[in-house]
């Protein structure tokens, strides 16, 4: 059996790879003082107000997103906010039923264009209180059907296939 596998001319150092990760923060840091502050201190009081008022909130995502949603649902419940997470295709199926009026739903989709996310929109706006999307695209079909946007966008990553 033969590896294909190739090692790269110019092999980054493990130091790069921390320079790399450290500029996507600093990137993260400058929309948070700026442009995403606003939605996202809005964000944050939504999930306040439901560990407060022992509403839910429910977090989805397929995918890699969905590995993400999962810890994001399991901190909040340490943190003794109810949370969820709720996987697309079991709610297509009937989990769906798991919402209530007054749950805080996260969808967490980086292209926001998910099929099963999609799919599962008209259901969540109707169901949920409020619709906060963690997106890299501000002109998804994720991002213009929800209450807030977190923008997700990563330029450049350290893993990043040449």
């Amino acid at each position: 059996m033969s590896d294909n596998t190739s090692i790269p001319a110019d092999p980054l150092l493990p130091s790069d790879f921390i320079r790399i990760e450290a500029a996507a923060l600093n990137d993260l840091a400058q929309r948070l003082d700026g442009p995403m502050l606003t939605s996202f201190t809005q964000a944050v009081n939504l999930v306040l107000r439901s560990a407060i008022t022992q509403n839910r909130v429910i977090v989805t995502g397929i995918g890699k997103s969905g590995i993400i949603a999962r810890k994001i649902a399991a901190t909040l419940r340490s943190t003794g906010t109810p949370a969820h997470y709720l996987h697309p295709a079991d709610a297509i199926h009937g989990d769906l039923g798991m919402l209530s009026r007054g749950d805080t739903v996260l969808v967490l989709s980086y292209s926001g264009e998910t099929e099963e996310i999609i799919y599962l929109l008209p259901l969540l706006k109707r169901l949920a209180d409020k619709l906060i999307a963690f997106c890299g695209c501000a002109t998804s079909t994720l991002a213009q059907a929800s209450d807030i946007v977190l923008d997700t966008t990563v330029n450049t990553g350290a893993l990043s296939l040449k």
